[in-house]
Formats: structure tokens, sequence, C-alpha cells
């Protein structure tokens, strides 16, 4: 009977165990990255800041001779990222402007940017601190779908290339794609946006689907083009919106219009 006790007192507490988070230090995720190596995590609890923008590979992009002296680098990650159920304690930095911060040097403007060559996937995530992700290319698919964003997730002028899913995504700060040409149909379905959802002069020539997406601060699309298919079924609409020179297939919308035609 003892035994028998024992024995259901382990498969109770396996499917616990195989929840909970193990521990990784960020540094041992960017030595595999300089390393070439395919990076893979499961139910991870990442501690420290994961630092992409200072990579052994970062190369000088470009110089531009101006009163700033303005200057930036480009590191690469050029293996599959994956993280799933994760973790991060720390930020997670793909963009970085020192200028931006108070350690700004007068007369020095340096900016560090990363672009992605494999698919990047973050998905049912949690980023406690910043996410930035600005002018970064994802030459492969892109996946944050279920991920949650505690403060902004950054990704204006990012460069997606391939499919691009934030579905049942939660943005407790900002969420700022402004700019952002999505060339596949992108995916927001069910994404819960708390403060700002920043669309503007954002491009959706393949489509979008914002499938009982809610709204519960500004709906800011305002001059972006979005074309066939678009999906706004069952999206609330909760707070302001801006959908002014917004246009579908060439032709201005409005939220009214989006609502009705587009569901």
């Amino acid at each position: 009977m003892k035994r028998q006790v024992q024995l259901l007192f382990v498969l109770l507490i396996l499917p616990l165990l195989s929840m909970a988070q193990t521990k990784v230090n960020a540094s041992e995720i960017i030595a595999k990255i300089n390393r070439g190596e395919a990076v893979s995590y499961k139910n991870a609890e990442i501690e420290g800041d994961l630092d992409l923008t200072k990579l052994q590979n970062r190369k000088l992009k470009k110089e531009v001779e101006d009163k700033n002296n303005s200057k930036e680098y480009i590191s690469t990650v050029t293996a599959p990222l994956s993280f799933v159920n994760c973790t991060f304690r720390g930020d997670v930095l793909a963009y970085y402007n020192p200028s931006e911060g108070v350690n700004m040097v007068k007369g020095m403007n340096e900016v560090y940017n990363t672009d992605f060559e494999k698919e990047v996937r973050f998905q049912n995530c949690t980023f406690e601190k910043k996410s930035a992700f600005k002018y970064s290319a994802f030459k492969q698919g892109a996946n944050f779908a279920a991920s949650r964003f505690s403060e902004e997730a950054l990704f204006k002028y990012s460069k997606f290339s391939k499919a691009v899913d934030f579905s049942d995504a939660t943005f407790r700060n900002d969420a700022n794609f402004k700019y952002v040409d999505f060339p596949v149909m992108a995916n927001f379905s069910g994404a819960t946006f708390y403060d700002e959802a920043n669309f503007k002069y954002a491009e959706f020539p393949e489509g979008v689907t914002f499938q009982k997406a809610t709204f519960n601060d500004l709906a800011n699309f305002k001059y972006a083009k979005l074309s066939n298919p678009v999906n706004m079924k069952g999206a609330s609409f909760n707070g302001s919106d801006d959908f002014k020179y917004t246009k579908v297939n060439n032709k201005k919308a409005t939220r009214a219009t989006l609502m009705e035609t587009y569901r």
C-alpha cells in the first residue's frame, strides 16, 4: 500500500516538474549564438539581459558624416532561435541606442541593431522588461504567439520577410509596429492591446487578421495600407481610434467600414 501511495505521488508530481522553469543565464545563450549554434529552450527562466546587439560578428554598417558622427552597427544571429514557455527577467535587446539614455556622449551617436537569418520563435513567453526589435530584419518566420509584453514591444521599422504570428499575444504597454511592412499575411488574432496599438504607416499587402483582437486604448491605423483578406470579425475597440487616411485596397476606410465590410 505504501509503495502504491509513493507511485501515485510520483505520477502526480511529474507534470508539475515538467512545467517548472529551469534557470538559464543570458550569457550562456549569447555564447551559443556566437558559436553559430541553434538555440532552443523550453520552460526556462532567462536571467540577465539578453543583449543581441553586440555579438562577435558585429560590423559597422555605415558611418554618416554629420555633426553627431553617426555610426550604425549590425549583429547577425545566424542560427535559429526557439524559446517556448520562457520567462525573460531582463531586457531582450535587438536594438540599442545609447543616445536615448542618460549615458549619451556629446557629438557621438551610435546605433546597434540585430538581424536574424533563420527562424525566430518566442512562443508563450513573458518579457518582464524591455523587448526591442526596432529595425531588425527577420529573414525567416517570426513567431511571438501567446507571448506577454510587460513594457513597450518595440518593432518600429522591423523588416519581416516571411510569416509573422502575434496571435493571442498580450501587450501591457505600447505595441509599436509603426512603419512596418508585412509582406505576407500577418496574424494578430486574439491579441490584446492594453495601451496604444501603433500601426501608423504600416502596410499589409497580403492581408491581416485581427479576429477577436481587443483594443483597450488607442488603435492607431493612421496612414496604414491594408489589402484583402482583412479579418476584423469579433474585434473589440474599447478605447479611441485613428483611421485617418487609412486605406484598404487603395480605397479610403474607416473603423466602421472595416467592421462592416471586412468581418
